[in-house]
């Protein structure tokens, strides 16, 4: 059974940090791009960051140079961190696994900048 798990949100005041991690299990991990996607209130899911099995790695120019994503593939999980969050950083995050036509989303966890 596939499964992508995100944990790590909750509610962070304007320029903090936040680290989002996503343990994934059920396929072959190593093999897929892993990405993080976001998707506020009343808007559409968006691309945040993607890192490939071969390192390769980008980002929207929203989060480029505040946002580092990375992968361990001895443990099946990737990583988002998040430093000099805004409030329009509030959002529902969610892991991506994507290998040719294969698709799997996680569940999303809550992202709340404020103060």
């Amino acid at each position: 059974q596939v499964q992508l798990v995100e944990s790590g949100g909750g509610l962070v005041q304007p320029g903090g940090s936040l680290g989002l991690s996503c343990a994934a299990s059920g396929f072959s991990f190593s093999i897929y791009a892993m990405a993080w996607y976001r998707q506020a209130p009343g808007k559409q899911r968006e691309f945040v960051a993607t890192r490939t099995k071969g390192g390769f790695t980008n980002y929207a120019d929203s989060v480029k140079g505040r946002f580092t994503i990375s992968r361990d593939n001895a443990k099946n999980t990737v990583f988002l961190q998040m430093n000099s969050l805004k409030p329009e950083d509030t959002a529902v995050y969610y892991c991506n696994a994507v290998f040719q036509s294969t698709r799997y989303w996680g569940q999303g966890t809550q992202v709340t900048v404020s103060s």
